[in-house]
């Protein structure tokens, strides 16, 4: 996109080795990228809106978002899903738009993205799910207003994607996905989304403090280890709930997959590892204590004795006893700020 272009020119061209830039400088640079940005696309873009009717707690912020967008020789393609009917299949003139807008949870961002990969179709996750964390680690703004004018600006960048082969079928992921605690916690919250929101998960985290212990073989691009652990998470986007990060730091454009392997016997050896991360937001980054190992690659097979519950972006997917698990580097293009373009490209 032309904005891309203008981004890359005064990063680059003007900023040179003092990135990100600092001062008074920053200021004149992220002033004149604004501006200029503010009005790249006012009217006569294309957007095909994906709406999930069964995300979130239906507040209908999607709808104050296209009436924002509604301007002369724009044109807006809303079309809804309860579930009967497949994202993927709402997606086949995807490429005849400028965008395609996601309204939903991260559940739903993952199947646009699955379905568009490699397309250079740019997406905008819309948070209208529980968690919206695909939102939140592009620290993209929640209010609408915001979100339209990020769009006009057409600014993009690339991401990875995730992949996860199991029981047959192969699913993609835009945050992490897994198998054991973690999984256990997405199917029990699942049911109470729509009257707890967000507090879902932490009431599910409670009922599997005793969460089962499994042994699992672990295979990293070719080398095998073995651990006895209640999960193991494959990571792209590294930040939970509140910018809380599994890992230090977020690597979503690094062609690689975080493992963290769950060595915890069970969720209360997991508290110490949760209060270290909390104290990354902080800028301290403490290890994360024995409870957590941290393992990086881009293709990851898991074997676990017995078998145990899978998830991917925070859906339930049933009971697994392998899994495979590869990055997709650059897999997916996303609208961003030119505070989020500045973050994951320094």
């Amino acid at each position: 996109m032309i904005a891309n272009a203008r981004v890359k020119w005064l990063f680059d061209g003007k900023l040179g080795a003092t990135f990100p830039p600092q001062g008074r400088w920053a200021i004149l640079c992220r002033e004149e990228l604004a501006d200029w940005l503010a009005g790249a696309r006012e009217s006569g873009m294309k957007l095909l809106i994906i709406d999930n009717l069964g995300a979130g707690l239906g507040e209908g912020l999607i709808y104050e978002f296209i009436r924002i967008m509604a301007a002369d020789g724009n044109e807006l393609v809303l079309r809804s899903t309860d579930g009967t009917t497949r994202i993927e299949d709402m997606l086949a003139d995807a490429a005849a738009f400028d965008g395609v807008v996601a309204s939903g949870g991260d559940g739903t961002v993952a199947a646009v993205c699955s379905a568009l990969r490699y397309s250079d179709v740019p997406i905008l996750p819309f948070p209208a799910g529980t968690a919206n964390l695909c939102a939140s680690n592009l620290d993209s703004p929640t209010e609408v207003h915001a979100l339209a004018n990020m769009v006009k600006s057409g600014l993009t960048l690339d991401f990875d994607l995730g992949e996860l082969e199991m029981n047959g079928e192969t699913r993609r992921f835009v945050i992490m996905a897994g198998a054991g605690f973690d999984a256990s916690i997405m199917k029990t919250a699942a049911p109470l989304k729509k009257s707890l929101g967000s507090f879902a998960y932490y009431r599910a985290t409670v009922n599997h403090a005793l969460p089962q212990v499994a042994r699992f073989t672990i295979e990293l691009d070719g080398e095998t280890i073995e651990r006895n652990g209640v999960g193991i998470l494959g990571i792209n986007f590294s930040q939970l709930q509140g910018g809380i990060p599994v890992v230090h730091g977020n690597f979503p454009r690094d062609g690689l997959l975080d493992v963290a392997i769950l060595t915890a016997a069970n969720a209360f050896e997991l508290i110490p590892a949760m209060g270290a991360a909390m104290l990354d937001v902080t800028g301290q980054f403490p290890e994360r204590t024995d409870a957590v190992e941290f393992k990086r690659a881009r293709r990851v097979r898991i074997s676990c004795e017995p078998a145990l519950e899978a998830e991917y972006d925070g859906e339930p997917i049933g009971i697994a006893g392998e899994l495979v698990m590869r990055a997709l580097p650059s897999a997916t293009r996303f609208f961003v700020t030119p505070e989020t373009y500045a973050a994951f490209t320094a």
